[in-house]
């Protein structure tokens, strides 16, 4: 198939929901991809943090097509290996106390949600189900995770939104504004993404779980950006010095197969019982297999050298001293370029991407999200690319 027949059958038969680049995918090996007509670019992108090792990881492949031919899908009614090997990886790595699996990140933000209202419910009764989200956030599409998201340019159309939410700025004064009677919990990411990879304070963070232990709020991380690896540790609240009650994860988790769900403390273990949350495919044998995959090849060796990756893009970007790019920012390899006043960062997004390097916008700025296995020759590449696109 040509490009031109790809584009015309996707213009005919697909919602046009996406502001698609003109550029197709065909295939590729860890950070080198290439298109239907044989272009090679350097994925800074990883699908939006989702190629946590990289596209076509042998083991990664290995591990589906074992599961494959053994077992495809079985609903949650019955048992089965993958799930339960995977859900002890997350939890003895994380010293969490248990999972439940799903299939996206608003999933796992949809259940972080239940999990904390019910949790107030069961102890105190009604009228104490409020989530404090923070300002530049974002938690989902779906029109729960839409109301909790803190950017006003989501706030369209899709009314009404459910009820619950307020929304502060991350410092304390503003917390302790939005609190009162009826706050259930408090719902943050560690590294905002959407939002411009703005990294929260490490005091901060370290208050606003001291304040929900005390007034017996949930403290929920939104870890479906952050987590498996991305950030420099397997979840980004380990190297904040906290543990929350929930963390919910998603993108990474399964290395490019549909996966998502959240992670609870000791305190949190009972609560969602037998009929009050479920997914169909959620657990799904084939995506558990391949997140366990991925996990065992993101060991603490490989995850100790993802900060060490970012610290060397970031620096390489700084001294091209580029005129249209500002300052990085960011943690591990999640990171940020503010891009200068009079320049447009999605401009410069297609820019790059067309000269063969794959990127994102954030917020005002770009945002580099490639996959953690990433050689060291791939991203030489990568910033050569974006210095000989950008210096025009």
């Amino acid at each position: 198939m040509t490009f031109e027949e790809l584009k015309t059958l996707d213009g005919q038969y697909v919602l046009q929901t996406y502001g698609r680049n003109p550029i197709a995918i065909d295939h590729g090996t860890n950070a080198t991809l290439y298109d239907l007509d044989g272009r090679e670019y350097i994925d800074f992108a990883a699908g939006i943090g989702v190629l946590s090792v990289g596209t076509a990881n042998p083991a990664w492949q290995k591990a589906i097509a074992g599961q494959a031919a053994r077992l495809g899908h079985i609903s949650n009614l019955y048992y089965s290996e993958p799930y339960a090997r995977l859900a002890e990886k997350l939890c003895t790595r994380s010293g969490m106390a248990a999972a439940f699996f799903g299939n996206s990140g608003a999933e796992g933000n949809e259940g972080v949600i239940k999990l904390a209202r019910k949790y107030s419910f069961d102890k105190y009764g009604e009228g104490r189900g409020t989530v404090i989200t923070l300002n530049r956030s974002f938690h989902g599409r779906t029109i729960t995770t839409l109301a909790a998201t803190g950017q006003d340019v989501f706030h369209q159309y899709f009314f009404p939104f459910t009820e619950g939410f307020r929304r502060a700025d991350p410092d304390m004064a503003s917390i302790q504004e939005a609190a009162g009677y009826d706050v259930c919990a408090v719902l943050v990411e560690l590294v905002q993404g959407e939002g411009g990879v703005l990294p929260l304070d490490r005091e901060f963070v370290q208050e606003l779980a001291r304040l929900c232990a005390e007034r017996d709020w949930l403290f929920l991380v939104d870890e479906v950006q952050t987590g498996v690896g991305r950030t420099g540790s397997l979840f980004a609240f380990q190297q904040y010095g906290v543990m929350p009650d929930a963390c919910s994860f998603a993108k990474g988790i399964a290395g490019g197969l549909p996966m998502g769900g959240f992670l609870v403390n000791e305190k949190c273990r009972n609560v969602l019982t037998a009929g009050t949350h479920a997914s169909t495919f959620g657990g799904n044998p084939v995506c558990a297999a391949a997140a366990c995959a991925v996990l065992d090849t993101l060991t603490d060796e490989v995850i100790a050298q993802v900060s060490e990756k970012g610290n060397y893009i970031r620096t390489k970007i700084e001294e091209m001293d580029l005129p249209c790019l500002g300052k990085t920012r960011g943690l591990g390899l999640m990171i940020g370029v503010e891009v200068a006043e009079g320049w447009s960062n999605k401009d410069l997004c297609a820019r790059l991407n067309q000269a063969g390097l794959l990127s994102l916008t954030a917020g005002p700025g770009l945002r580099f999200l490639p996959p953690l296995t990433i050689t060291c020759e791939e991203i030489d590449k990568g910033l050569a690319i974006l210095k000989e696109a950008l210096s025009r």
